[in-house]
């Protein structure tokens, strides 16, 4: 399965520049982890990293920057841009299509048009060539404000001298004989992906596994309430971002799933406190409801009566169940309204499914709960902090060699960051 190995935001909100794990110009850094968690103190950006993931997916998936900037409360270009940032909002997404795959570098640079109007400035992905060692890699998609290159294929590229952006360059490449290899590009909005249109196109396979690949994030933006709901009948294969189709995913995995769904529903009954069975209940109309047999009671209660907690661990357990899981799972504060007790479980669910051998989902999470960060390894957590100048930076609790050896002498990392010993010295 693919794996996210780095990001890079700059000029976005707090972030005015922040890298997690590798970047193709960073090679000694190590990648982020299977499991990745940003913790930190309120106010510090880590909604903000949220969002930056929650951006890049809306653009892929609306095929439109603007809309992106608008959705979600983002309020637009400007609201969303550093303060007193003159350049533009700008991605570096570093990933592999699985292990032995060459890594491949998407980066991409919005900005404002003279009316205000977001629109996509460059876009560029980049890979090296096989067998490569060393050296800038081979860019196979390049655009400036629309118009560009791409190269068909597993294999071609251009190099382009990262010391210039210079256009006129640019156009020059643009202008030079097309062979089989390359295709003119020109979008006919600026404000839409180059990724997201070619890479619908079969003569693409590098730009469609890229496009497939963020298309398939999980960002949750789930809540108990829209779990509540009775959606109409009818089966769904996963669950969507806000958990309003819980029982349409139930409905499927029982149709198409049935033996194992039984175990699937013990399995999560077992990891929630209280709970003695989970069982499913069809309706005249042919929907089907969850039922949840307490502890202590003869009757059992229904999902729209359980609390948001018992909701929320179910949805979290049954989507790291889906038989095809998202790529990356992104989840903001997965403790809000949960026991502090079981958080330890959550975590090591997580952590069991991203590094299981069966290829699981990446899952990165944003907390600020210590009994969460007690289950991880020091690799897996990054610290992010206000610097001096008001915006954010960030570390990994792996680079403060006294951090590593007191987990190493058992004390949970957790205890540690309560105990302020992940602070800045």
């Amino acid at each position: 399965m693919a794996r996210l190995e780095g990001f890079r935001v700059r000029n976005f909100g707090v972030l005015k520049d922040v890298t997690l794990g590798r970047l193709w110009n960073q090679q000694k850094i190590e990648a982020l982890t299977p499991m990745t968690a940003v913790i930190g103190k309120n106010g510090v950006g880590k909604s903000a990293l949220f969002d930056a993931f929650g951006f890049l997916a809306d653009a892929l998936n609306f095929n439109n920057v603007e809309e992106a900037c608008d959705t979600r409360g983002r309020g637009g270009i400007d609201r969303m841009r550093t303060h007193g940032a003159i350049g533009p909002i700008e991605f570096d997404v570093y990933y592999r299509e699985h292990g032995n795959a060459r890594p491949i570098t998407y980066q991409i640079a919005i900005t404002a048009d003279g009316f205000g109007r977001p629109y996509v400035l460059r876009e560029r992905l980049r890979q090296r060539r096989k067998g490569q060692k060393r050296g800038w890699p081979f860019s196979f998609l390049i655009l400036n404000n629309g118009s560009g290159v791409a190269w068909k294929g597993e294999q071609a590229g251009h190099q382009i001298d990262e010391e210039t952006e210079d256009l006129d360059l640019f156009m020059e490449l643009l202008k030079a004989k097309e062979s089989r290899e390359t295709e003119s590009i020109e979008l006919d909005d600026p404000r839409k992906l180059g990724i997201a249109t070619i890479g619908a196109l079969k003569q693409h396979p590098r730009i469609s596994a890229f496009r497939r690949f963020i298309e398939g994030w999980y960002l949750s933006y789930f809540t108990p309430d829209a779990a509540r709901s009775l959606p109409l009948a009818g089966p769904q294969e996963h669950l969507n971002t806000r958990g309003d189709n819980l029982s349409n995913v139930v409905q499927f995995m029982e149709r198409e799933h049935r033996r194992h769904f039984k175990t699937i529903l013990k399995k999560i009954a077992d990891k929630i406190p209280g709970i003695d069975q989970i069982d499913t209940e069809k309706t005249s109309d042919g929907r089907l409801l969850l039922r949840f047999n307490d502890k202590g009671f003869q009757d059992p209660f229904y999902a729209q009566q359980m609390s948001d907690g018992t909701l929320k661990v179910f949805a979290y357990l049954l989507l790291l169940e889906d038989p095809t899981p998202p790529p990356f799972i992104c989840i903001e504060e997965p403790e809000n309204g949960l026991y502090h007790k079981l958080l330890e479980t959550l975590a090591s669910e997580f952590r069991e499914h991203a590094t299981g051998h069966k290829g699981g989902s990446q899952v990165f999470i944003t907390t600020h709960q210590p009994y969460f960060v007690d289950a991880l390894d020091p690799k897996e957590v990054w610290i992010l902090e206000k610097s001096e100048d008001g915006f954010s930076k960030i570390r990994r609790a792996s680079e403060d060699p006294l951090v590593n050896n007191l987990v190493g002498e058992g004390l949970p990392l957790g205890g540690l960051w309560y105990s302020d010993y992940l602070d800045p010295r």
